[in-house]
């Protein structure tokens, strides 16, 4: 009952008008600026930082969640007509996706898409409410060791997870955690590693680092690759409207890519990827025809889609409930709240109850907001794949530019912006994932005051890491994210010697 008497009062937040305006602009901007091929919903969310650092935190984090609720719709567009995913989750929608859409059946693909989102997302957001305050309640029980202990799990998650190579992962980890090193030491007061420049005693700003990563290195890193990519654009002919037989063969995938997305999403390892796969194998699986995937099957992109949408609520869970991103869009996110001086957890919800119940309660109102918005416009959204890359590609770069200077009014965090723009370049040209390094720098500081934290209340004891039954289970789930893969991946390689 506290729990539905606490969304009742998140109602009352997101239904005010202004705050009813900020959830419909970010529902339109992040769908309008998703279906833009190369830009998902952590570049978006990331660009759009220093615009929201005037607003009312609630009003920000209402409006992020309207963007990254379309942002994630707005990549199947993309993935759909022009097979070039927007992000991730999007990759096994553009299989068959962009097969219908060969057929002339690419607005029936939308269509499912759209109505998959729904369902997907209102279902997950339900089970975000009652989620989150349980996950809060464990966490209540945290002390410094186990603190400590979740953010290791943190970094270590999104660094074995997000990227295809562990060692990859971990660099991008250390230069994370070696610029969030930069600024005062808040115990002793000492300043560290900031070269002489005054401006760098605060430290460097984590929104900097987001959008210099996300915005610039991105940006230059497709505008590098436009002159090589072939783009093979398929108009949407007729009718949005599903037939019967679509709608027959629809709704289940939904109701199973739902129930695949959300629980996997909240999980330390979770995210989008695994979901999507994972909803694609077992509708075909399920299939009575499971020749026609990969052909033009509905069933494969309403059930990825639906799965794609529900991780997006699940992943939001862990991020509200104990501060830990498990994607690079809930790496942005936190920076976000970082922005604000904000750190996602329990005190979070006893703290902020109108941010977080409100921002929850403005999910349900955007899901209705992009089904309203997307069915009726998908020929409106279709339009803007039209806009040339280099025009996109400038037009991206002198916002951000312009928003990470008016976050400060200063010269050095333009400097740092470009500094780390070029370095995000040189890591995506090198495979390196980015998300461990915003993670890295935001979640690191952290950890590192919790542990010394822990060592002052034990009086140099380190054993306090290990005494502690839920700080060793933390540790040792960190550790496995770590040694496993190595361990498998060895034994794939001896297996193959021996073949």
């Amino acid at each position: 009952m506290e729990t539905l008497a606490a969304l009742g009062e998140g109602f009352l937040v997101a239904l005010t008008p202004m705050n009813l305006f900020w959830s419909a602009l970010g529902v339109t901007v992040g769908t309008a600026i998703g279906v833009l091929p190369g830009i998902g919903p952590a570049l978006t969310v990331a660009l759009l930082l220093p615009v929201t650092a005037s607003l009312d935190p609630t009003a920000a984090f209402i409006m992020f969640g309207g963007i990254y609720y379309g942002a994630m719709y707005g990549g199947s567009t993309t993935s759909i007509l022009l097979n070039t995913p927007g992000e991730s989750g999007a990759i096994v929608t553009a299989i068959d996706g962009n097969m219908m859409a060969r057929k002339g059946r690419g607005a029936q693909a939308l269509a499912t898409a759209a109505v998959g989102s729904f369902v997907a997302g209102t279902i997950a957001t339900l089970g975000l409410t009652f989620i989150a305050p349980v996950m809060v309640q464990i966490a209540l029980y945290f002390g410094p060791a186990e603190y400590f202990a979740l953010m290791v799990l943190a970094l270590t998650t999104v660094t074995a997870v997000l990227g295809d190579s562990l060692a990859r992962g971990l660099a991008s980890l250390f230069i994370g955690l070696a610029l969030g090193l930069v600024g005062i030491d808040l115990q002793t007061g000492q300043a560290r590693f900031t070269l002489g420049v005054p401006e760098l005693l605060d430290g460097i700003d984590t929104v900097v680092v987001a959008v210099g990563l996300f915005a610039i290195g991105e940006t230059l890193y497709s505008a590098a690759r436009y002159r090589f990519e072939k783009e093979e654009f398929y108009e949407m002919k007729g009718s949005a409207r599903m037939s019967r037989e679509d709608w027959k063969r629809s709704w289940k995938p939904w109701l199973r890519g739902t129930f695949i997305g959300f629980p996997i999403g909240a999980l330390p390892a979770g995210g989008s990827e695994i979901p999507t796969f994972l909803s694609y194998l077992v509708e075909k699986k399920l299939s009575k025809n499971p020749e026609e995937f990969g052909q033009g099957a509905i069933e494969a992109v309403a059930g990825p889609e639906a799965a794609n949408n529900a991780s997006a609520a699940g992943v939001l869970a862990p991020l509200l409930s104990l501060g830990l991103p498990t994607s690079a869009t809930a790496a942005i996110m936190l920076a976000a709240f970082q922005q604000y001086g904000l750190q996602p957890g329990p005190m979070l919800f006893d703290g902020n109850p109108s941010l977080v119940w409100g921002l929850i309660a403005s999910l349900y109102l955007g899901n209705v907001l992009l089904l309203v918005l997307n069915l009726p416009m998908a020929g409106v959204w279709v339009k803007l794949l039209k806009v040339p890359r280099p025009w996109l590609y400038a037009g991206i770069l002198v916002f951000a530019t312009m928003g990470a200077y008016t976050l400060n009014n200063n010269v050095v965090d333009l400097v740092v912006l470009w500094i780390i723009g070029i370095m995000g370049f040189g890591m995506r040209v090198l495979d390196v994932p980015v998300a461990p390094c915003v993670v890295g720098l935001i979640l690191g500081p952290l950890a590192e005051q919790q542990f010394r934290r822990a060592l002052e209340i034990s009086q140099g004891d380190a054993s306090v890491f290990f005494t502690s039954p839920l700080a060793l289970a933390l540790l040792l789930i960190a550790a496995a994210l770590v040694i496993v893969p190595v361990i498998m991946k060895r034994r794939a390689l001896a297996r193959g010697d021996q073949v």
